[in-house]
């Protein structure tokens, strides 16, 4: 494009000079706003937004409905959210006053998408009302998919899974007919995750296949390339398909990696602050891929089972950081992850603050709460706190590696507590659930070896424990096989095979050392220790280990006292002492830390 015309201020421009001014002005708008388009065809929506908005700004150039709905889409990937729906609203008058009700009624269902994101379930609702108004009496079209995908959400939200499946059957149908590999793919992935819903794993699987072959191929635009990954990793995660969650988080993060244009990019990192961002601070940064923090608080769950934990940790405080407003459900996710890394490593504290931040952003930390208030030596609030997130999952099957995670410790605080029938009863649910998926298998496996090494059937112990080393090892998950070895160890001493347990007990240190486990690692090397005189934990004596060895056996102030040969007062002495040193109130809180580090 030429340079414009230059005018001094003190020389008035002939007729014909005006003239040939406006229809330079003319061209010059019309050129900036099939750049806009040309870019926005490009996913290059920094720039079309820039185009577009400098344009916006003149009330006498008037934009289409069609170049307004750019500059929705391209507000919304440069972080103005505001602006986006705006601009939808302009989109949708205009084409409403064109008579165009496929055009309004995708632009109806946008605003209703966004304002859903931003919390405004009433706003969102009239205008899904008024899509269905636009588009319900449309013949057959590619806009009436959204309203099918969203009738397919609504109806498994309210359990009518044949209604649902409907909806995502008849979302595909229109898809296949419009040709648009956007659409063709996303209602592959909503039939899917109707079937999972059901419990046909196998035909889920396969359709999600299908849909994410499109987006690993660079098939599909860049919302739609978005939205799939999102969906798809959640996807795998809830239903505990490892395999597949590391796979398709390694790809989304190369798609997502700056610099972004909309297309795959090579990876890269940016340094991160020393801690945590806290909720408060959290925002995305303009220009930058909206779905980037999300797909990266997916990574740091993959990455804490991989056992990479110092990058776990390091993703976790970068996805608060990037993490829209509308999607906090991913940060508070990034926040447990991070809590859960540092409850193993030992460092309380941290771990506390992290789950009060998952919390606040509207997460139920368990089971990680429960077991750090186990670790702590609070029994009876991990006892209280894993029992009411089971009780509030109101349909298991939507997140089965949830629910499995939930029984696990629920198994592991019962045993601490000695309720052998009660860690028995949630191995036995979580066996049920388990079927033949690995990561769910070794699971449940692990929870059932350490059932039956507390009912003293080695024999099964050793059986299923072997079993669940097997499994966790091809998973490549470390830290769950070391615990695994340390069980084993246990069932190893039981049997008499002292050379096996010291075998598995080195094996676990040597785990536990490399992730930064540091009590489990120095519970390991007491074990290793073969009982050698070590110092005793929480500043107890001799005498009152043995109390607290009794306690935790079950033992009475009456039993306890026959046993020591001492008297009743005196053991009531030990134990308020006890209770002191170790910060508890109450025998089984005691004997929670008695297990917990080892003193049984």
């Amino acid at each position: 494009m030429s340079a414009p015309t230059l005018h001094t201020a003190h020389t008035a421009p002939t007729a014909d000079a005006a003239h040939t001014a406006d229809a330079g002005h003319t061209a010059r708008t019309a050129d900036a706003v099939e750049r806009a388009r040309d870019a926005a065809e490009r996913e290059s929506w920094a720039e079309a937004y820039a185009l577009l908005h400098a344009h916006d700004l003149h009330p006498s150039r008037a934009l289409t409905a069609d170049d307004l709905s750019v500059l929705a889409d391209a507000a919304w990937w440069s972080g103005h959210i505001d602006e986006s729906v705006t601009a939808r609203l302009r989109a949708h008058a205009a084409f409403l006053a064109a008579g165009d009700h496929r055009g309004a009624g995708l632009a109806a269902w946008w605003l209703h998408y966004e304002y859903r994101s931003l919390g405004r379930p009433a706003a969102a609702a009239g205008w899904l009302h008024r899509s269905r108004h636009h588009l319900e009496d449309q013949p057959p079209c590619p806009e009436q998919c959204f309203l099918a995908w969203t009738d397919a959400e609504e109806a498994e939200q309210h359990g009518d899974r044949a209604a649902a499946l409907a909806a995502a059957r008849r979302m595909t149908r229109l898809a296949l007919r419009s040709a648009s590999p956007d659409l063709v793919a996303l209602s592959r992935q909503a039939e899917s995750a109707v079937l999972l819903a059901n419990g046909r794993r196998t035909e889920a699987l396969a359709l999600l296949d299908d849909a994410m072959c499109a987006v690993t191929a660079g098939e599909l635009s860049g919302v739609f390339t978005g939205w799939l990954y999102c969906l798809a990793l959640t996807q795998c995660m809830e239903a505990a398909d490892f395999g597949r969650a590391v796979e398709w988080t390694n790809a989304a993060m190369e798609w997502c990696a700056p610099p972004w244009t909309g297309r795959p990019a090579e990876t890269g990192r940016e340094s991160e602050p020393a801690s945590l961002t806290t909720p408060a601070a959290m925002a995305v940064a303009s220009g930058e891929n909206p779905f980037r923090g999300v797909c990266r608080a997916h990574r740091v769950e993959v990455l804490d089972l991989l056992g990479t934990w110092a990058l776990a940790e390091e993703e976790a405080r970068q996805a608060c950081r990037e993490v829209p407003v509308d999607c906090l459900e991913s940060a508070a996710a990034a926040f447990y992850a991070a809590g859960d890394v540092q409850r193993r490593q030992g460092r309380l504290d941290e771990a506390a603050v992290s789950y009060a931040h998952a919390h606040e952003l509207g997460r139920i930390p368990q089971p990680g709460l429960a077991l750090l208030r186990l670790a702590q030596g609070r029994a009876d609030a991990a006892v209280a706190g894993v029992d009411l997130a089971l009780a509030c999952q109101s349909d298991p099957r939507h997140d089965l590696l949830g629910r499995a995670r939930l029984l696990a410790a629920r198994t592991e605080v019962a045993l601490a507590v000695r309720d052998v029938p009660g860690a028995s009863k949630a191995a036995r649910e979580l066996d049920a659930l388990a079927g033949d998926v690995p990561l769910l298998r070794a699971t449940a496996d692990t929870a059932l070896g350490a059932v039956a090494l507390a009912e003293a059937r080695s024999g099964p112990a050793l059986r299923l424990l072997r079993q669940a080393l097997a499994g966790w090892l091809e998973l490549r998950v470390p830290y769950e096989a070391a615990q695994v070895r340390m069980l084993l160890a246990a069932a190893d001493r039981t049997v008499g095979d002292e050379e096996a347990a010291r075998l598995e007990l080195a094996a676990a240190r040597t785990v536990f050392e490399r992730l930064g486990a540091v009590p489990d690692a120095r519970r390991a090397a007491a074990l290793l220790s073969g009982g050698k005189r070590r110092r005793l934990p929480g500043g107890l004596t001799a005498r009152e280990a043995e109390v607290l060895r009794l306690v935790a056996g079950g033992g009475t102030n009456k039993d306890i006292a026959q046993a020591l040969v001492i008297s009743e007062h005196t053991v009531s002495r030990h134990l308020n002492n006890i209770f002191a040193k170790l910060g508890v109130g109450s025998r089984a809180a005691a004997t929670a830390y008695a297990y917990a580090h080892d003193l049984v």
